[in-house]
Parts: C-alpha cells; sequence; structure tokens
C-alpha cells in the first residue's frame, strides 16, 4: 500500500505537539516549587496555596495521557490558509500559540458535524491513524472538487477508515473513548446545551453510553463554572459496568466525574439480593410515596397516658389531651420530621411547666427533668428522632405498622409482601436494592436528625448522567431526579432493552418522573457501530417480538462471519459450551469472550468450564478483563466484546421479568463473533432462524 505523501510532514508536526505537551508538563511542575509554602507561612498563604496545588494537579492530569494519541486530525478552512490540528486537550508552544485544539473547543465542531452536503467551510477533513505518537496512516475527506484523490464519505459517517479500524480492534473488558471517531449524530447531542433533560435513545451498539461519558466532558470543558464546584454524577446500573467505563472520562481529562449505582447514593449496606418479585415491584411504585409519609405521621403520636414527673416536693404533669395538641403544633411547625423533634421538646417544657402550681421557667424545667427515664419515654413516644434505617426496620417489621400505612394503598397481598423480619439492629441490616429509593424517600421525610445535619444532607449535583434509565422504577427516577440542583439531565437507554419489571412502552413514561422546568428533548442514534449486520440479523427477530414498535438501528459493517445457533444434548451442554469458549477465545486472539447465561446456569456453566481446563474470570466478582467471561445475562447490559456464546436462549427468557428483551440484549454485545448453544427448545422468535445450525 503506498503511504501518504504528507505522511513524514505530519509526524514532525505531531513530535512537535508532544514535546509542547512535555514543556506544558514541565511548566506545571515549576509553578508547584514556586508556590509551595514553608512551615511559617499564614493561613491565607496556606489557603492560596492549596488552591494552586488543586489547580497543578488538575492541569497534571489533563496533561497525562498515558499511551492514547494526542493528535487524531487536522481541518483545513475553504477560507483561510490555517490549519488546527484536533486533538485530545489544547496544546500551545512556547509563544502560545495553538499547536493542538482541544476536541470540545468550538472550532474543532466541524471535525465532527461537517458533511457533503454541509461543509462547514471546510476545504479538508483529515483523520490520523496512530499508535501512540506515531502516525500509521492518513485519511483525507476533501470538500472542494477536484483538490487531490480523496473524497467526502457517506452522509452521516465521518472518517469511516478511521471509525471501521477502530470498530475492528480488540475489546480490552474496558471501554474505550471514541473521541477521534465521533459521529454526526453524536455530536449533535455531546454538544447539546445544557439545562433541561435530554434523552439519548440508541439501539445496541449506537454508542449511547460513550456518547453520554463524553457529553459530561463537554459540559465540563464548556461550563466549568458552576459544574466543577456543582459536580457531575454519572449513575450506571451495577458494578460491573462501572468498572467497564471508569477509564472513560479520565482518558479525556476529567476525573473529577463522580461514577455510582444508585446503592452508593445512601449511607446504608445494600446487598447483592434481587428481593422477593413481588416486594420489588409494590417498592418501585409510587404509591409508596403516601405509604411511607403516611407510616412517618403514624410514628408522631400522642401519649397513651398522662405523663407524672415528679419535681422536688410537687408533680409536673403533660395529659394525654396536651401532647396530642403538642404533636399537631409541631406538625404545623416542621417541615421535616426530625427538625420537629426540638418544636415536641420546646413545648413539652412548656407544658410542665404551666402545670406546676407556681411560675415555673421551661429552661429551668428542661434542666431538670429532660433525663428522666418517663420523659425521654414519652419523647419517644411522641416524636422519635429517626433514621431511614431505623424507620424501615421498624415499619417492616411489624405488621399493623404496615397495615396502618397501607390503608387505601394496598392490597394485604401487597402488604405481606413488605413484611420481614425485624432483625438484631438497623446498622446491622443489609438492604437490597429495590429498598434504596425507600431509603432515600425516607431520608427526605425526615430530614437531618439534629447535630447531623452534614452526615444526613443528600448531596445535589449540577448535572446528571443516567445510564440503562429504561430499567428504573418511578420510585428510583424521583430520587435520581432529587439529585438534580436545576433539572438538567442526560437519560440514556433503550426502550427495546427494557429488562426489568417497569418497562416504559415510551420515554414520556419516564420523563414524568423527572424535573420539568424546562422543555425535555428526545433525540435518537440510528446507526450501530458495534454489532455487525450478520449478527444484528438474528438479533432483530426478537426484536421483533419483544418491542414490534421499535425501529433497530442501521449497522455501518457487514461482519464477517454469520452467527450460529448450536442445538446439542442435555447431557453435553457443559462441556459444548466449554468447548465453543475455548474456541471462540482461539478465534479472536487478544480479543475477548463471554459466555452469557441465565443464573440458573452459572454453577453449571462454570463448573464445566473449570472441568475442561479452561481460564476464565467471573462477572460477579470482577470486570471481563479475561480472556474468557463467564456472565449472568443480569449483568450484561452496557458492555460489549468480541465473540459472545449466549447459553439456553430459552430457560433467559422464562427466568428473567422481560426474557424477550433480556434475549436481545445479550445477542447484540457482540463486535465479531456469536454463538447461540442450547439443549431446550428455542424461543419461537429463534425458532427457524436461517443462521448456520450445526
Amino acid at each position: 500500500m503506498t503511504s501518504h505523501p504528507d505522511l513524514a510532514a505530519e509526524q514532525a508536526y505531531i513530535d512537535h505537539a508532544y514535546e509542547c505537551l512535555e514543556d506544558a508538563r514541565r511548566r506545571a511542575m515549576s509553578l508547584r516549587r514556586l508556590s509551595t509554602t514553608g512551615p511559617g507561612g499564614t493561613h491565607q498563604a496556606r489557603y492560596e496555596s492549596e488552591i494552586v496545588e488543586d489547580t497543578i494537579r488538575a492541569r497534571l492530569a489533563q496533561l497525562q495521557l498515558g499511551d492514547v494519541a494526542l493528535v487524531f486530525g487536522r481541518i483545513d478552512p475553504e477560507a483561510s490558509d490555517e490549519r488546527f490540528y484536533i486533538g485530545r486537550v489544547a496544546v500551545a508552544d512556547e509563544h502560545q500559540e495553538p499547536v493542538v485544539v482541544d476536541w470540545r473547543a468550538p472550532v474543532a465542531e466541524p471535525f465532527y458535524r461537517a458533511t457533503g452536503r454541509s461543509p462547514m467551510g471546510l476545504r479538508r477533513r483529515r483523520h490520523f491513524a496512530t499508535k501512540g505518537r506515531h502516525l500509521l496512516d492518513i485519511e483525507d475527506e476533501l470538500f472542494v472538487a477536484g483538490e487531490g484523490d480523496g473524497q467526502v464519505g457517506p452522509e452521516g459517517l465521518v472518517g469511516r477508515g478511521a471509525l471501521l479500524a477502530a470498530l475492528e480492534r480488540g475489546r480490552t473488558g474496558r471501554l474505550g473513548d471514541i473521541v477521534a471517531t465521533i459521529q454526526t449524530e453524536q455530536d449533535e447531542i455531546i454538544r447539546s446545551e445544557l439545562g433541561g433533560v435530554l434523552v439519548v435513545q440508541g439501539g445496541p451498539g449506537t454508542g449511547k453510553t460513550v456518547v453520554a461519558l463524553h457529553r459530561a466532558a463537554y459540559l465540563l470543558y464548556t461550563h466549568r463554572f458552576p459544574l466543577e464546584g456543582q459536580g457531575v454524577l454519572v449513575i450506571g446500573p451495577n458494578r460491573l459496568y462501572l468498572r467497564y467505563i471508569e477509564r472513560v472520562l479520565p482518558s479525556l481529562g476529567e476525573a473529577g466525574v463522580e461514577l455510582a449505582m444508585l446503592a452508593d447514593l445512601v449511607p446504608e449496606t445494600i446487598g447483592d439480593s434481587r428481593g422477593d418479585a413481588l416486594a420489588n415491584l409494590v417498592k418501585g411504585n409510587l404509591r409508596m410515596v403516601p405509604f411511607l409519609a403516611k407510616a412517618v405521621r403514624d410514628r408522631q403520636r400522642p401519649l397513651r397516658d398522662d405523663l407524672v414527673v415528679p419535681f422536688g416536693l410537687t408533680s409536673l404533669r403533660c395529659t394525654t389531651e396536651a401532647s396530642d395538641r403538642i404533636v399537631r403544633a409541631a406538625r404545623r411547625r416542621a417541615r421535616h420530621h426530625n427538625a420537629g423533634r426540638r418544636f415536641v421538646e420546646q413545648l413539652l417544657w412548656e407544658e410542665l411547666a404551666a402545670s406546676a402550681h407556681a411560675e415555673l421557667d421551661p429552661d429551668h424545667v428542661q434542666e431538670r427533668v429532660s433525663h428522666a427515664e418517663g420523659v425521654r419515654a414519652a419523647l419517644e413516644r411522641m416524636w422519635p428522632v429517626l433514621t431511614p434505617a431505623e424507620m424501615l426496620r421498624d415499619l417492616f417489621g411489624s405488621r399493623a405498622l404496615v397495615r396502618l400505612a397501607a390503608r387505601g394503598l394496598l392490597t394485604d397481598e401487597e402488604q405481606a409482601s413488605l413484611l420481614t423480619d425485624r432483625g438484631a439492629s438497623a446498622e446491622d441490616r443489609r438492604w437490597t436494592q429495590a429498598d434504596v429509593p425507600l431509603l432515600d424517600e425516607a431520608r427526605s421525610l425526615l430530614g437531618p436528625r439534629p447535630r447531623s445535619k452534614d452526615e444526613d444532607e443528600v448531596r445535589t449535583y449540577g448535572h446528571v448522567v443516567v445510564d440503562e434509565a429504561q430499567d428504573l422504577s418511578p420510585m428510583q427516577l424521583r430520587m435520581l431526579s432529587r439529585r438534580s440542583l436545576g433539572g438538567s439531565m442526560t437519560i440514556v437507554g433503550d426502550l427495546a432493552q427494557a429488562t426489568g419489571p417497569w418497562a416504559p412502552a415510551s420515554w414520556d413514561e419516564v420523563l414524568e418522573h423527572l424535573p420539568s422546568r424546562r422543555a425535555p428533548r428526545v433525540q435518537e442514534l440510528s446507526i450501530g457501530y458495534r454489532t455487525p449486520a450478520s449478527i444484528l440479523t438474528l438479533a432483530n427477530r426478537v426484536l421483533a417480538e419483544a418491542a414490534p414498535g421499535l425501529t433497530p438501528p442501521r449497522a455501518v459493517r457487514e461482519g464477517d462471519e454469520e452467527a450460529r445457533v448450536i442445538a446439542v444434548d442435555h447431557a453435553d451442554l457443559a462441556t459444548e459450551v466449554a468447548r465453543m469458549a475455548a474456541e471462540e477465545s482461539a478465534m479472536t486472539g487478544d480479543g475477548n469472550v463471554a459466555v452469557v447465561v441465565p443464573d440458573s446456569l452459572l454453577g453449571p456453566i462454570g463448573d464445566g468450564l473449570r472441568a475442561a481446563g479452561v481460564d476464565f474470570g467471573e462477572a460477579t466478582r470482577g470486570g471481563i478483563d479475561a480472556a474468557v467471561n463467564l456472565v449472568p445475562v443480569r449483568l450484561v447490559k452496557g458492555i460489549e466484546l468480541d465473540s459472545v456464546v449466549v447459553v439456553e436462549p430459552g430457560r433467559i427468557v422464562a427466568e428473567e421479568p422481560q426474557g424477550l428483551r433480556a434475549l436481545y440484549v445479550a445477542l447484540t454485545r457482540s463486535t465479531r463473533r456469536l454463538a447461540v448453544v442450547h439443549a431446550e427448545p428455542l424461543p419461537p422468535a429463534l425458532a427457524g432462524a436461517t443462521s448456520p445450525v450445526e
């Protein structure tokens, strides 16, 4: 293959850019030495030194690229002789002249947006194929007829050669950035304005997850103030997903974004149990809002008997009628339950003081009787200070409390599903994932405990990114809405991949539970980059039955291998899966393989892999960094692999809440190869598939 005539010149420019990058690092380090404050410095000097140090540390993190490419392209405007080199971070020379333009800068927008129909003032767009700092090849797209041998790519695809090369590259078990190959429809979403709720609908392989992460990086660059102080939160569905995406934002120079699951947003201990199906459904329903509000109110109770407190030679008294007045008054005055405790206490001291024959100061009464056992018991009866864990533990451990709060809201069966063993202590309890939004709702109702405001306060963020949002319950969406400081959110998902019990029919069903300060926007990613057409053909048979109203994405690649459907005997299932895993691993070379199974087959298939001597990783215990990975179907969403072996699709359909959609997700994880192995009958959607059957 003939090399590009500009290869040597562009390599020289890239070398110069790296030299300027190294100079920038040295300048940052020299600033660190100049800003160092000795032990005798003033408090103000130390404070200023800490600010400078934080700034230098952030800049050094941006300039630390590792083995990723600094420069990946160039644009030549038609109206001038200027050239702008587009890269991961902005780099200037010793005279502060730009050498590399940050990909997020406005001047870089045509690199991602220009098309033959709308060239955005460009004469040429150049893509670099690099390995580290070494330039391997150049791909030109020309927007003026008659110049050179290049040509503008097909509408909607930018830098097709660089894009396909990136897609063919083996997977590492971690999601990589796409900063060098962002496509037009992706860039429109990334650069969409801040504010309001933006919904990104995208089928498998359209890049919605990585687009959402690049959008977070873009918003931080464009709106550094106030977002850097307010914070950006990215919510993912599980721990495997978070580990899978954790390197993307640091590779883009943004290490301060918080990655979390919903369970990470509450301090209570959350276990891995999936919990009872009916209980999970009930706990996700918005009926839990009035249910929990009533449960809190039910803990605000008048006394059963008069409170009589010895006080010297006399006794002080609070009658049951007076306690009822105190509770009612505290309800009117307190915005949150725990804040009402001080009102109750103050009113109680006043009531006890007023009951004396002689005039007494309520403060003197408080000083004398506040630690008396009967007084403390009365206060706990009337208005206990509660943590969310204590409240829910007491509530779900008492049939009477559940019945009282659920009157007119829940059926007898639904009430029974909520009941659990009260357990030894609220602190030691392991809650389920379905309990997380209830704990958060309880925290919102209870408010901070006295003298624990910082510990109990709910953290909010300037922008919230939510992936796989189609699987969230109304209560989970309500919880996320509470985390949004100004209603700015990016909601990412695919209705066709809704595998939870709350699968929405449209995004309107999701949006009704999110902030509505500004009109929401819905944008769609229509091009599938990950999964080749040869695999999508089989997966789309399932989609047609699982979500008949949804249009599948268009694949940019045909693929070299047809999906295979392999029938085996029951007794040979684990052995054949192990053989297939080893075979696929050999075929993918440095890539990775996932064996995707229903939960009921995790043990048997794992035993089969061990017996066959196949070295494999378990997604439930770590990531997907091994050559072969055993992954339960419930964790496979959002990740991509070179080869996927799907085991017993019929059982996946039977065991998962949205079985056909879960199967569709499993069938669309691969970038290159797919095999379906079954001993049990196939679901009707796959019966008679046209792919080769062995």
